[in-house]
């Protein structure tokens, strides 16, 4: 009797000691399965530009993918092509036609998906400013992100549409806050701006225009950079990014001011400021996050035609295959 009560007792124990095994075998593959990602910002990442992101991440989009994303920030979108293409982040942020710009300097990195179908970049001038098209920009300033940013860029296309060059206009950069503050105070008539300044210059008090670019030149929208060899060697996680980030995308698509709402939850920072994130991501919804046929779909033929007209303005020196530059096959 002895004998047997001390074997049920050790078969006791060993059932437990089994259990608490696969408990933590449990927890260590789930821990295991949260895959660690660094996604790389061009910009402050708590500005509404970015709510989609901020909404997949806060909302457990990602989490939902496997996916533990670290949100990191560069200087322009430029630099975060290049830090992308090196391997330091395994995904960033671009605007859509930034390979045309660095895949001729070397730098292997491919648009994988889109926020919307129209430009990001729209041009804003101050309603006094006495500007009602490009051309009226000659001699006045306007400011910008960086020179490093891919909206520059686009403001130089935009430039070029009516004749101009960068020597025909006074073009400040002054980063995140000044390149918005600078219109609202009259230092500048106008920016290449994206539509969470033009909300922040509204809420001022300063009348604007805006000067959709899109009837200029084919600017495109905000895109997901990785490089080529993120694409060959982790597909799986390019997908379930993609595929977490459109989700917040079309929170926004859907109803932008319970976007809104809900990216102050995750970004106190605008605490008390509700309603210029909901005007903001109300332009988003209008102006930008459309012209879609899919969502997050890369039009080629939008992507081929701007790279043509970057050639032939001297912006770019040499064309790269416009396959190169984009990929549709993480679009579901």
């Amino acid at each position: 009797m002895i004998g047997l009560k001390r074997s049920s007792t050790a078969r006791r124990v060993a059932h437990v000691t089994l259990a608490a095994v696969f408990a933590a075998g449990l927890t260590m593959t789930s821990a295991v399965a949260q895959e660690k990602v660094t996604y790389l910002f061009p910009a402050p990442p708590i500005l509404p530009s970015f709510a989609p992101l901020q909404l997949a991440k806060g909302k457990g989009y990602f989490k939902d993918e496997g996916l533990d994303v670290d949100f990191q920030v560069a200087r322009g979108g430029v630099e975060v092509a290049k830090q992308v293409g090196a391997g330091n982040a395994q995904i960033g942020g671009i605007v859509g036609d930034g390979p045309i710009m660095v895949r001729g300097n070397g730098v292997p990195v491919k648009i994988v998906a889109m926020f919307g179908g129209k430009g990001f970049m729209q041009t804003v001038v101050r309603e006094d400013s006495g500007v009602s098209k490009p051309v009226d920009l000659k001699g006045k300033t306007i400011t910008v992100l960086s020179y490093q940013d891919t909206t520059f860029y686009a403001l130089l296309g935009l430039l070029a549409s009516v004749g101009l060059t960068q020597n025909d206009v006074n073009i400040q950069a002054a980063g995140p806050t000044g390149v918005w503050e600078s219109v609202a105070t009259g230092k500048s008539v106008g920016m290449a701006g994206v539509p969470d300044w033009i909300a922040l210059v509204e809420a001022t008090g300063t009348k604007i225009k805006i000067i959709p670019t899109d009837e200029f030149f084919p600017h495109m929208a905000q895109g997901i950079a990785v490089s080529d060899k993120m694409i060959k060697d982790n597909p799986e996680m390019i997908q379930k990014f993609v595929r977490a980030a459109m989700r917040g995308m079309k929170d926004v698509m859907d109803n932008p001011n319970q976007a809104a709402e809900d990216f102050v939850k995750f970004v106190p920072e605008w605490k008390g400021k509700e309603p210029v994130v909901k005007a903001a991501l109300n332009y988003f919804q209008k102006l930008v996050y459309v012209d879609q046929k899919r969502l997050g779909e890369i039009n080629g033929d939008r992507l081929a035609k701007l790279q043509d007209f970057y050639l032939e303005k001297g912006i770019i020196q040499k064309k790269t295959p416009v396959d190169e530059l984009y990929t549709n096959q993480f679009i579901k």
